[in-house]
């Protein structure tokens, strides 16, 4: 298959692309470099240097490609940011996405996986979490989100789209190639083994929450697992393919949750070192509980995680920190 990957050079489009080159698709990046790596490229990849939102450059990526599925994975995507500067995030994520999909709809393209996310949920009345609880973001980062999931529905109605919005959990590891690198880093997993090997100490945000520990629970996914998603939500955009005959919505998970300091813990029982940390004031609208629920990938994509272990995914992103030497990996 010709897939054009967007956002394919930040971490979760590079290793999703790495697995794509794999199974033998033929793939194309586009992505304008404004948070991803043109290192994390591997060789015979075609990558094109701009903006989804640009309608000239999107057109001329697809046309060039002769792309027939697109893999959606660019976005702005940080939170606080969203509050901040809430046009940038509707004009990129949602009239940047209508433009994309107007030159899909323009060039006879009619597949599309896009990487959505469980801010769509808000804070959620119960957990686990399943595709059919209310949708209640609370910022502007999940709701427009949310906004280009109902756009790409309403494109299925009227224009035959064939989409998969795959709603993702926290994605954490590396792969043997490319590793989690964000900038600004805001997960918790590489600014605790930043922590570690000599960066700043870690603050947790708040251990008075109603769980066990104190501290948050969410639910972890391998980054591997969710490339393999895409791949498998991918093939059942296939014409005829009657998943995809209404949009298909899948959480991505592990299905289980794990506690801040229970990560802790296993970072520091992996690496063999104590995470420097200290504990800071809750996070306005953190949740206790964030935990998907992923029978329907299962389900309808045949998907089940098998990396998603809290140890597969520290060890890895150690790995790839050790093999990258260390903190300061600058972008080339």
């Amino acid at each position: 298959m010709r897939i054009l990957v967007t956002g394919g050079a930040g971490y979760v489009g590079s290793v999703s692309v790495e697995r794509l080159v794999e199974a033998g698709h033929r793939v194309t990046v586009l992505d304008d470099f404004s948070t991803g790596h043109r290192d994390s490229m591997p060789s015979g990849v075609e990558v094109i240097e701009g903006s989804f939102a640009d309608a000239a450059v999107i057109g001329n990526a697809l046309e060039r490609s002769r792309t027939e599925a697109v893999l959606h994975c660019a976005a702005k995507s940080l939170v606080g940011e969203s509050i901040e500067d809430p046009a940038a995030y509707y004009r990129i994520n949602v009239s940047g996405g209508i433009t994309m999909l107007d030159a899909m709809r323009r060039l006879g393209i009619g597949r599309i996986v896009f990487s959505s996310t469980a801010a769509v949920y808000g804070v959620p009345e119960s957990s686990p979490i399943d595709e059919r609880a209310p949708l209640r973001p609370i910022n502007p980062y999940g709701e427009t989100k949310r906004t280009f999931e109902g756009a790409m529905a309403w494109y299925g109605s009227a224009y035959g789209l064939r989409s998969a919005s795959l709603r993702y959990f926290n994605v954490a590891g590396a792969s043997a190639t490319n590793g989690e690198r964000h900038d600004p880093e805001t997960h918790l997993i590489p600014n605790a083994l930043s922590a570690v090997a000599g960066g700043p100490p870690l603050t947790l945000f708040g251990d008075d929450y109603p769980t066990p520990d104190g501290t948050p629970i969410r639910d972890y996914i391998h980054v591997m697992d969710l490339a393999d998603a895409h791949m498998a939500a991918l093939e059942a955009t296939a014409p005829g393919d009657q998943r995809t005959e209404t949009p298909l919505i899948c959480n991505l998970g592990s299905g289980g949750g794990f506690s801040v300091k229970q990560v802790l813990s296993a970072i520091e029982a992996v690496v063999g070192m104590p995470v420097p940390h200290s504990i800071g004031a809750r996070r306005i609208g953190d949740p206790p509980v964030l935990v998907a629920t992923i029978d329907r990938a299962a389900d309808v994509l045949g998907w089940r995680p098998n990396r998603s272990t809290l140890e597969a995914m520290i060890g890895s992103a150690w790995a790839w920190r050790q093999r990258r030497g260390g903190d300061e990996v600058p972008r080339s």
